[in-house]
């Protein structure tokens, strides 16, 4: 049986031409091969130069923000953080950067995160603990701690994550190149690798699909997300936004909240941060579907505007858009179409186009992680232990994260389940629906 199949797989190989090819692998060949390689390549490469072409003006923008010395406020928010609050307060201490306000918010937690935070403050190691007695949301969180900060810089960072020594440094340094910069995201890495297949994938996304994804659309100017994990804002920015709406997805909402006020976001890849992902599959389906969930609801109904003239119309914000809805949500629907179109005229050649397309991802996996290896600042696992895992990462994007992105898509589109997220306290998500947030 398998000798009949290898068989007849060569035959189909021989047999095909160029315009047989493309008839039946247009999908990869025009949806992903030339924008999630070829596209990418040159855009990389053109970013790599600009980099090294203005050296200098990083090395001076580094210097007058040493000089001045500004003060940055951290905010952390978050619930049930007492476990991992100490360790990332000490891992502030040992930051190159060190005029740093911390202020830690405990949204409702029911372990013994007021005990730490209280404790920390007692010690001098934060300067402010804050609580909230009854669970108000991140959000809620995240701006109860904005009404105390102080600095001309606030970094938002998650409880759970740790970050490069020199991370604080790096990631405010592109406010002192551009003047227009409103907001710049860290880059996120994942620590549990090792944890589980699931984790080992993720790293695989985190480290070559979304790390090189935010640097492309950053030197673009389309950059479009800022990771709550990890970003910094001009708090002058932050006040004319009036901080964070209501979510799951407020980090992509606050970014598209600062781009329509013409301030420019950008992406450090050098401002490392480590966080732990979800070790099953169960757990990340369940914040697959919250993610995906906020494409619809912030970009095609909460800042739709974007898409249409108006005062405050801005191309970047536009191309921006189009960008994400096209490959995110229109092209996922379209992978459908493109089944249904080799079923109905191709049927019986659906295994040998099945394991065709499943070797292109495969060769174009492989090549994009050796060759993306260089433009990358560092790895945090030995780049051998990740390339066992490659074959998999076909089954991983083209099925298991279509199919999450799908359902949450059709969700939000005829249900709106996002306001129904236990992420969020239920008061919170009312109040966010009856104003349409």
């Amino acid at each position: 049986m398998f000798e009949e199949i290898i068989d007849n797989y060569v035959r189909f190989l021989a047999s095909l031409t160029v315009d047989h090819f493309i008839r039946l692998f247009w999908f990869f060949i025009f949806f992903e091969f030339i924008r999630y390689f070829l596209v990418e390549f040159v855009v990389l490469n053109l970013w790599r130069l600009s980099k090294w072409l203005n050296r200098d003006v990083y090395a001076r923008a580094r210097e007058e923000f040493l000089f001045e010395n500004p003060l940055i406020s951290i905010i952390i928010p978050g619930k049930n953080e007492g476990k991992h609050i100490y360790k990332l307060i000490n891992s502030l201490k040992e930051q190159t950067y060190h005029n740093i306000q911390i202020i830690v918010i405990d949204d409702g937690s029911d372990d013994d995160t007021p005990t730490i935070g209280r404790d920390l403050q007692k010690a001098g190691l934060i300067d402010l603990f804050i609580r909230n007695e009854i669970r108000g949301g991140k959000a809620s969180a995240a701006n109860f701690g904005l009404r105390f900060t102080k600095g001309k810089f606030i970094i938002h960072m998650d409880a759970d994550c740790s970050y490069d020594n020199d991370a604080i440094e790096k990631i405010i340094i592109p406010f002192y190149i551009d003047k227009e910069v409103g907001g710049v995201g860290g880059n996120v890495q994942v620590r549990n690798y090792k944890e589980s297949l699931v984790t080992s994938l993720q790293a695989i996304e985190y480290y070559d699909t979304i790390s090189i994804g935010r640097a492309v659309t950053s030197y673009l100017g389309i950059y479009r997300i800022i990771s709550g994990a990890f970003g910094a804002f001009r708090a002058d920015v932050l006040d004319q936004v009036k901080g964070w709406d209501i979510g799951p997805g407020l980090d992509g909402d606050i970014t598209v909240k600062i781009r329509k006020l013409g301030y420019k976001i950008r992406f450090e890849q050098d401002a490392v941060c480590l966080t732990s992902v979800p070790n099953t599959f169960k757990k990340l389906t369940k914040q697959r579907l919250r993610w995906d969930k906020s494409l619809i609801r912030f970009r095609v109904r909460k800042h739709k505007d974007v898409l249409f003239p108006n005062q405050a119309f801005k191309f970047a914000n536009f191309i921006a858009f189009v960008e994400n809805i096209t490959y995110n949500l229109i092209l996922n629907f379209k992978w459908y179409f493109y089944l249904v179109d080799m079923v109905v005229n191709y049927p019986s050649m659906i295994l040998n186009i099945l394991i065709t397309n499943i070797l292109l991802y495969t060769i174009t996996n492989f090549t994009k992680f050796v060759i993306y290896s260089l433009y990358r600042p560092r790895s945090n696992a030995p780049y051998s232990y990740f390339l066992v895992y490659i074959p998999a990462m076909v089954f991983y994007f083209g099925y298991y994260l279509r199919i999450v992105r799908t359902i949450a898509y059709l969700q939000e589109f005829f249900f709106k389940l996002s306001y129904k997220d236990p992420w969020n306290p239920e008061k919170t998500s009312v109040h966010a629906r009856r104003l349409k947030l």
